[in-house]
């Protein structure tokens, strides 16, 4: 059951392989997360830190920056961090598995948005053209779902 006290991530960045992955975190359990992330004891808000980021057992999965943004100045209106890794999708699971793990939870479609519109830092029509936004998304996976049951319904 989620609730809106949670501190919760996501992968901000389109899926597959890319340069650069970004994973971001919202709520009171942000900053506390990536420190854990990154092992460092602070994070300057709206300063890029280069550092690595490591698993519970202190073993470097990658390298990259990590973003702090304080309540209530971010998008959210809550703590945000904001982690720029390489692109692999290996990498980006591994920090989510590792976020999720010590305390966060995978967002649902639209919760950033949510939560910014809640704290009053979007307006309605913003939230609406943001959710807007990741329609095309949903369209081409409900699409690829169907294709998917379609191909193996022809194969039983």
């Amino acid at each position: 059951m989620s609730s809106a006290s949670d501190t919760i991530c996501a992968i901000a960045t389109p899926p597959g392989r890319g340069g650069v992955g970004i994973i971001r975190i919202s709520g009171t359990g942000a900053y506390t997360l990536a420190l854990s992330l990154t092992q460092r004891s602070e994070l300057t808000p709206r300063h890029a830190h280069f550092c690595s980021f490591f698993d519970h057992q202190g073993k470097p999965i990658d390298s990259g920056i990590a973003l702090f943004f304080n309540s209530p100045s971010s998008f959210t209106g809550e703590d945000v961090v904001e982690i720029q890794s390489h692109g692999s999708p290996v990498v980006m699971q591994q920090l989510l598995h590792e976020l999720c793990r010590s305390g966060a939870r995978i967002a649902e479609p639209g919760e950033f948005s949510k939560r910014a519109f809640l704290n009053d830092k979007i307006d309605l029509i913003q939230a609406e053209q943001s959710l807007t936004s990741l329609m095309p998304r949903l369209i081409s996976l409900l699409a690829m779902r169907t294709n998917l049951c379609k191909a193996l319904s022809l194969t039983t």
